[in-house]
């Protein structure tokens, strides 16, 4: 089965780009054909480490969206891709009225294609808050994927113990860890605006990462995969 990947968290800051990094490089590192969408304006990040993969597509243009699903319909009869789409921050209202008004989830079960939606939380209250207004917003009908990222906090103890973690439950979500990668290395890899294939492999230049650099960051990858693995991708 496919999969439509909404990599959201809906305030900036969270990590939500380095998942949707590390989802791309998890299907590329599978030889499982994606393609991935960026929403973020400003920054492109998504596009910027996997540009030969990732186009921009404007949040407040349905038909800019469109293309998200159309590259779905594209490959009908074909094996169809793995879409990954970077959700910059403050784009939940514009996204829901798209996906509302769509019908999206009906079109994508028609076509076999599961609906993922992706919460990067940090371990701050905004992130349960705004998980409670993911979960109002879709009800039961998606895959709900929390991901409790350790790289922008470690008690997480306001989202275990919230209403919304709870209500995210009952609705079958899927509650993960995401590993922090050392800071200094992120911010090397970042510099070189370099896939994290290209970050373990690339050992020459003023940005590339050491030798136990690249261990550390084959080792995230690897437990990253684990995790990712045992999602319904």
């Amino acid at each position: 089965m496919s999969s439509l990947n909404f990599i959201g968290g809906e305030k900036g800051g969270v990590g939500k780009s380095v998942v949707a990094r590390a989802l791309a490089q998890y299907f590329i590192d599978s030889q499982q054909p994606f393609t991935g969408f960026d929403t973020d304006r400003s920054h492109t990040t998504f596009t910027r480490f996997y540009q030969s993969y990732a186009s921009p597509v404007i949040v407040d243009s349905f038909e800019s969206l469109d293309a998200i699903a159309q590259a779905l319909d594209e490959a009908q009869g074909a094996h169809l891709p793995h879409i990954v789409v970077d959700l910059a921050a403050q784009t939940a209202a514009p996204m829901a009225r798209w996906i509302q008004e769509s019908d999206l989830f009906a079109v994508m079960a028609d076509m076999g294609v599961g609906v993922n939606l992706w919460h990067v939380a940090d371990a701050g209250k905004d992130s349960v808050d705004l998980l409670d207004r993911l979960l109002d917003t879709y009800g039961a009908g998606p895959n709900y994927i929390i991901v409790k990222n350790l790289g922008r906090g470690s008690d997480f103890s306001q989202l275990e113990h919230s209403d919304a973690l709870k209500k995210a439950l009952e609705f079958g979500a899927h509650v993960v860890s995401l590993g922090q990668l050392q800071e200094s290395s992120m911010r090397k890899i970042d510099r070189q605006d370099a896939s994290f294939w290209a970050a373990v492999n690339q050992t020459s230049g003023p940005d590339s990462l050491g030798l136990l650099e690249r261990q550390r960051a084959k080792h995230w990858l690897k437990k990253t995969y684990e995790t990712l693995r045992s999602l319904p991708l």
